[in-house]
Formats: structure tokens, C-alpha cells, sequence
């Protein structure tokens, strides 16, 4: 049995979600933030617990099935927890059988310890912004995006929300990460076709395109939506917070606010995945495809992290498919001893050779 701590009710968190495979089939203790809790009925009629337990390094779920009846009341949603279980496997991934919880205070966790965070410098990707806005040209859009910097309120939960709850960049600094690196492509593709592209036009609703998702997510102790998320969703209400801004900026042109509604409104890119109008100009497809290839990217990469050494990962549940890391499938090529050039027959030495074999 593993014992992380002498007594239940220890702060100190040493396991960690990431670290499972070297816990399989061990008893551990540990908090975690409940991401989700669903009382289910057994085949008898009992009652279970359903858990999505989170800490900074992933999530796992857990099953409470005994004692169902003790626990259901004293914790909820969101809601810190100590457990003791069996760590295991169940059709390859890992999960907690729960056979001892209880709920924490806020006194009694290090926040850090919960929440996935950005490894890269907050300050140093806000920067990068900035300095692409500065490099605008167009006076109206420099303006606007300055002024969405600004607001004190807008930067503090930039630099801190995530760009999405589960399927890409859902970690503290996600948003701001993926708009970073979103402005990036954009600068990069938009060289190649000068004469279609507007470039500050584009960054403009990189900059926008999410920013709702600072009013949408909760995040101060699991990804989850507010209610203003959940009944309105991140497009509408940065049509709100454009709206409020360029009333902020005298003589601001009609025709570049109707640009960017339509560049937050059309860059999920089809209406089943939400957008009430397609892409219709170029600026607006660039955007849909761009923000779509770094978020697919992002969720690639963040599963080859999580499961180490394998060459295939299980199923990618946003990507609909298993993935190949090509790195890892490659590796063997460097682990094998190459040949020795000055030992290989030359194609026309070898094809001389058979032809006197021939005429022998």
C-alpha cells in the first residue's frame, strides 16, 4: 500500500494524476478538485458516485460504490476532496475505486496544486501581443484591440483563462497561449497571399475570436461553464464586449465592426459546430482554419504528454481517432546501426557483377 501521508487529514499533496502508471494496483491517498459528481443506480437500485476527480496534471475517474449514502451530501461539484482508493485500469485507462473520501477546506489545499497551468511566461506571451498590435498599421484596429489591453479587467482574466474546458488548451494561460500562438500562423500565412489578406483585419479577430471565454469558463477551481456561458456561449457575448468597446473609440467605421461580428460569429467554420454563418470572406476562412489547426495540434500534443512512451495513443476523443507519435515511431530508426557506406555495393558495380555471373 501506498501511504502519502501519515494522517488523512495531511495537506501535503505528493501523488499527482500523471504519476498513475507507477501506482497501478496500489491504494493511494490524495486531493483533488471534483470535477463532476453523478449519483447512478446500481443493478440492484443502490446508489453509486461517479466522479471526474482533476488536478493540475490531468483528470481520472472514480466510483464510490459503497457507503454511497454517508458521503452524497458532504461534498458537492467544484468542491476540494480527500480520497483513499484502489488505482487501476478499466478498458486501459485509469481509474479510482473510491473507499474513503471526505470534503476540504480552502485552508487545508495549495491552489496551485489543482489546476493544469501554462509552463511558458505569462507576461512574455502578453508582450508578444502587444507587440504585434503596435506593428498595426490600420489606426481604428490598433485602437480597438489597445483598448481591450487596457481594461485591467479583461487583461487579469486573459492572462489567466483557459481557451477551452476539456478539448484544447484547458489549462490556466490557455487562451492566451493559443492566441499567441494563433497570431503566429496568422503572420506566417497571411504572407503568402498579400493581395486577399488584410493582415491587422485578421490578427484583429484572432485577438477576438475566444475572448468570450473569459465570461463563458469558470476557473477558479475547475474548468466549468457559468450560467451566462451555458445560456448565451462565448460568441454572443464578445458581440457584447465589441459592441461596448467601439463605443469607447470615436469614429470607428461601420463596415470593420460588421468585419468583425461576422469573424466571431463565422470562425467555428459550419453551423453543427456552432457558427450561425460560414466563413464569407478571406480573412474569415484563414481565421477558421488557422484557430482550428493549432487547437488539433494542441490537443495532439497534449496526449503524446500524457501517455509517455507509446508510439499509439488511445482514443482522441475531440480528434475522433488514435494517434501515432511519429517521433517516438521514428526513434527505432537511430537506435539501429547504420551501414556502413564504404561496405555497400554500389546499383553499378552490383549490376556489372551479375552480368559476369551471367556470362559465366
Amino acid at each position: 500500500m501506498l501511504r502519502l501521508s501519515q494522517e488523512f487529514s495531511d495537506k501535503m499533496k505528493d501523488f499527482y494524476i500523471a504519476d498513475a502508471a507507477r501506482f497501478e494496483n496500489q491504494v493511494i491517498t490524495s486531493s483533488f478538485v471534483v470535477a463532476s459528481k453523478q449519483a447512478k443506480p446500481k443493478k440492484s437500485g443502490d446508489l453509486y458516485l461517479a466522479l471526474t476527480l482533476v488536478d493540475r496534471t490531468g483528470q481520472i475517474e472514480a466510483k464510490m460504490w459503497d457507503n454511497v449514502d454517508d458521503h452524497i451530501g458532504i461534498f458537492g461539484q467544484d468542491d476540494f476532496v480527500k480520497v483513499r482508493g484502489l488505482l487501476n485500469k478499466f478498458n486501459g485507462r485509469f481509474q479510482l475505486t473510491v473507499h474513503k473520501l471526505r470534503s476540504l477546506q480552502d485552508s487545508e489545499v495549495e491552489f496551485d496544486d489543482y489546476l493544469p497551468r501554462t509552463t511558458k511566461d505569462i507576461g512574455q506571451l502578453w508582450q508578444t501581443l502587444a507587440d504585434f498590435i503596435e506593428n498595426f498599421q490600420d489606426a481604428h484596429l490598433k485602437a480597438l484591440v489597445q483598448a481591450f489591453m487596457a481594461d485591467p479587467q479583461i487583461e487579469r482574466a486573459y492572462k489567466n483563462a483557459p481557451a477551452a474546458k476539456t478539448l484544447h488548451h484547458a489549462y490556466i494561460g490557455g487562451l492566451l497561449d493559443h492566441v499567441v500562438s494563433l497570431f503566429r500562423l496568422c503572420d506566417l500565412a497571411c504572407r503568402n497571399y498579400p493581395e486577399i489578406i488584410n493582415r491587422d483585419l485578421l490578427l484583429t479577430g484572432a485577438f477576438l475570436h475566444d475572448i468570450g471565454k473569459v465570461h463563458e469558463l469558470s476557473f477558479a477551481r475547475s474548468f466549468t461553464y457559468t450560467t451566462r456561458g451555458q445560456l448565451l456561449g462565448h460568441m454572443i457575448i464578445e458581440l457584447e464586449m465589441l459592441q461596448e468597446k467601439i463605443a469607447q473609440i470615436p469614429g470607428f467605421p461601420g463596415e470593420y465592426k460588421t468585419l468583425l461580428e461576422h469573424l466571431i460569429i463565422s470562425h467555428h467554420g459550419k453551423y453543427e459546430f456552432g457558427s450561425p454563418k460560414m466563413p464569407m470572406f478571406p480573412e474569415a476562412l484563414m481565421l477558421h482554419y488557422l484557430d482550428d489547426l493549432d487547437s488539433k495540434m494542441e490537443s495532439m500534443r497534449a496526449h503524446f504528454e500524457r501517455e509517455g512512451e507509446a508510439e499509439w495513443t488511445t482514443y482522441n476523443v475531440s480528434l475522433e481517432r488514435p494517434l501515432l507519435n511519429t517521433q517516438k515511431f521514428l526513434a527505432k530508426l537511430k537506435a539501429e546501426p547504420a551501414s556502413n557506406p564504404d561496405e555497400a555495393t554500389p546499383p553499378a558495380a552490383a549490376a556489372a557483377s551479375a552480368g559476369e555471373a551471367e556470362k559465366v
